[in-house]
Formats: C-alpha cells, structure tokens, sequence
C-alpha cells in the first residue's frame, strides 16, 4: 500500500507557488555542471560495496547539499534540519519524500572533510571557469585585482582560551579587524573570477596582487592600496593603472586627471560584483571553520558558485 503523503507533500507538489528559494533552486540545479564536478569527487568517493554492507548516498546528492550549504550560509546541523523541514531542498536533493533515509550532519561533515582532505575545491573551480568559457563567457586580456576581510571570531570565552593562530588583526582605516584577507583576481571584461589566494587578514594586498595577475595579462588595475606595484611586480609587460588615493585626488576635482580617475574607478568596479554576491548573496561575513586551509576550501568553493551565480542568466538560455 502506497504512502499518503503529508500534508506539506501534497501542497508542494501540486506547484501552486513557488518561494524565492525553490525559484532560485531551480534556475541553479540548470546551470551547475553535475556530471564534470562528480567526476572531479567520483575518484575519492565511497564505492557502493560489492557484497552486503550500507550504501553511500549518490555522490550527486551530498554534492547538490554541500552546494547549499554555501548558498544559504548552513552549518552541518542547520542543513540537516533543513533537509527535513524544507521540500525544496529535498526536491534539489533529489532526496524524494519525507519518509527517505536523509544524510545526518555527520554525513554531511565527512563530505565536506573528503573535500578538504583532496583539496578538491580549487580543482572544481577550475572546472567551472573552464565550463563557463565554453559556454560563451569571453576573456579578456586584463585583471582587476581586490581583497576584501572576513571576519574570524576574536573572543578567547573557548575551551582553548585563545583565538586562531593562523587568523590575525589588521587596521583599516580608524578600526581594526581580526580574520582572513580573500584576494581575488578577475576578468576585466567579463567580472569572473580566475583566481583566488587566502592569507591572514595582516597580509598587504600589495605583496599578493602578482599571484592574482595571469601571464598572458596586457593591464592589471586596482584600488590605492596596490601603489608602488610597478617597481615590485615580476610582471614588466604589464600595465599598471591603480587607483590615487582619495586625499590627493581631491586637489585634481574637475582636472583631466580627475577625469581619467573616473575612468580607472568605473574599470575597476567590476571586481566588487563577486565580493557582493559572496559576502550579500551568500551571506558569508564571518569564517566558519579554523584555520586557513579549511577557510580556503570553502573560498574557493564559493568563488566557483559565485562565477554561476553571475552567469546564470547566460547559462540558463543555453541548458
């Protein structure tokens, strides 16, 4: 005798309207590359046993939910129980009803940890951007570099009576911040991002804006906080045009120079796009875990998911 389905069951699959979230659910379950990401994770995922012994979950269902984890900002026990209260999720999970065994936050955990422990996430990101290319994302000859601060927890009220080590403060203006710096280098053209480098937050943007820089660069621009690249870069094709600061641009108001400022700033805009979706869209302000190489997994994770996220409207018309 088949199962009555719930009440919660009966209402979402009759469709009658859809929430923003399973909305944006399913615009991203067109556009992510299952099958190019799986291949990447098949090699180190559990293997279904050949003699009697408990299945692994599909490989495509713990990645569909560690891909939500990053788009809704979830910790392990939050996307457990989202998994049970919403059907949305499910349905993206391809979980079925309410009644199907569910992956617990342990589960959930070793998948991200089997990420981590084969640095998996770079190789994804680099799987993506190469996805988003052949699918008509064009790229340009130049990089816009920027860094923004995440916050890390700075309370030493923890059983170790300390804060992370590998995390530390840096002054910004007149306040100072405790975290990581996430450097980013993007596409002057087409604002996605091709790479990516996580430090502590006391690591001047400056002394990472040559790894962010491709080698086939012609220009590479940035704020004021990258004066004096010229003279240190190894990069000497390269054209420099980073930002005056703000203080001496005042005395050029209305001057061509002030004109060509103008013109620098609105270039350079296009590396704040990504930042936004990161730390707005995604919700991702505060680190989650300790230490750097578990923080920059999850960097580079989100950087992939947000280089989608940008395109999406492009990739969507393709699927």
């Amino acid at each position: 005798m088949a199962r009555q389905l719930s009440f919660a069951e009966s209402e979402f699959s009759k469709g009658i309207k859809k929430s923003r979230k399973g909305a944006f659910l399913e615009i991203m379950d067109k556009v992510v590359p299952w099958l190019a990401i799986c291949n990447v994770i098949s090699e180190f995922y559990a293997k279904v046993p050949e003699k009697a012994g408990r299945h692994p979950y599909p490989l495509e269902t713990m990645l569909r939910i560690h891909l939500m984890q990053h788009w809704f900002n979830l910790s392990d026990p939050a996307m457990e129980s989202e998994l049970y209260d919403s059907m949305s999720m499910r349905k993206f999970a391809k979980l079925g009803s309410l009644s199907a065994p569910t992956p617990d936050e342990t589960t959930i955990l070793n998948f991200r940890h089997l990420l981590e422990a084969h640095e998996l996430s770079a190789q994804i990101f680099n799987v993506i951007n190469d996805y988003l290319e052949k699918n008509g994302v064009k790229v340009s000859n130049g990089t816009i570099v920027d860094a923004t601060i995440i916050s890390a927890p700075s309370s030493t009220k923890n059983s170790t009576k300390s804060r992370d080590p590998e995390m530390h403060s840096t002054k910004k203006g007149n306040q100072y911040y405790f975290g990581e710096k996430v450097h980013l280098g993007v596409d002057g053209d087409s604002g996605a991002i091709h790479s990516v480098a996580v430090t502590a937050a006391n690591v001047s943007d400056i002394e990472m804006m040559d790894e962010m820089i491709r080698e086939d660069d012609e220009y590479a621009g940035g704020d004021s906080g990258y004066r004096g690249i010229e003279k240190r870069s190894r990069h000497h094709n390269v054209k420099f045009m980073i930002s005056m600061m703000r203080g001496k641009r005042k005395k050029f108001k209305g001057t061509v120079i002030d004109k060509i400022e103008k013109m620098k700033s609105a270039v350079r805009s296009v590396v704040e796009f990504p930042f936004r979706i990161i730390k707005v869209q995604f919700n991702y302000r505060k680190v989650r875990y300790k230490g750097l190489r578990k923080n920059a997994e999850a960097i580079y994770m989100k950087c992939a998911l947000a280089n989608l996220y940008q395109f999406r409207k492009l990739l969507f018309s393709r699927a």
